[in-house]
């Protein structure tokens, strides 16, 4: 049976410990004590909900500012009319304007992380479902990204601010920060998250309205929290 490095040993030995369910700081300090890596990792949290994804009012979709961000910033575009362009651009977007704009999405570009609209922009960004869609790149308003407000909603999804959506399995994915945070800006952010969430909960739903939550770096395993 083959060695296991220094490195291989350790991060066992935590996914060993990390079995079990954990309160927020202590899940973040086992998070922590993984071997380091080249690079810095993202940490994300991911909860299983006991909703009915098919209902529309068990569906969980929104966009956050964490306390402490997220330890990165966003490519922004704006659909807006021509005249607002340039207050779109300084404010954060990388591309913004109207027909051109709409084009080249049209045409395949999608090399950026939020769309934001004007609402008079929709009735043109409607029929870039089919591009935008798959990627979970459409403006919505439930998302904050169609609204009136554009250059306050391009600078905070420039800044960092993230969307989070269930999926059809009733699974919430969100960034919550970087490895190299410190430990009380990660247990910070993510209990906002947590309780956002918990507060966020359904009518609908009966019983447990969380069956699993988890945290996790870009290449850790996941440490199980006690919501």
């Amino acid at each position: 049976m083959p060695q296991l490095t220094k490195n291989q040993k350790a991060s066992s030995e935590t996914t060993a410990k990390g079995k079990g369910k954990h309160n927020i700081p202590d899940a973040v300090k086992l998070l922590k004590s993984f071997p380091e890596r080249k690079f810095d990792q993202s940490v994300e949290i991911a909860f299983h909900l006991s909703i009915d994804p098919r209902q529309a009012d068990q569906q969980l979709r929104g966009a956050v500012s964490m306390p402490k961000g997220v330890g990165r910033s966003a490519r922004v575009i704006c659909f807006c009319e021509n005249d607002k362009a340039e207050a779109a651009k300084a404010a954060g977007a990388i591309e913004a304007g109207n027909d051109e704009l709409v084009k080249k999405v049209d045409g395949g570009w999608v090399d950026f992380d939020v769309a934001i609209a004007t609402p008079d922009m929709m009735r043109f960004v409607g029929k870039l479902g089919r591009a935008l869609g798959p990627k979970g790149l459409m403006p919505s308003p439930k998302a904050g990204t169609v609204t009136a407000d554009f250059e306050t909603a391009v600078a905070e999804f420039a800044a960092g601010k993230v969307e989070y959506r269930n999926d059809d399995g009733g699974n919430i994915h969100c960034v919550v920060g970087k490895l190299s945070f410190t430990e009380e800006d990660l247990v910070e952010n993510v209990e906002f998250f947590v309780n956002m969430i918990t507060k966020a909960r359904p009518a609908a739903v009966k019983g447990d309205f969380v069956k699993n939550c988890v945290i996790s770096g870009t290449m850790t395993p996941s440490i199980r929290i006690d919501v």
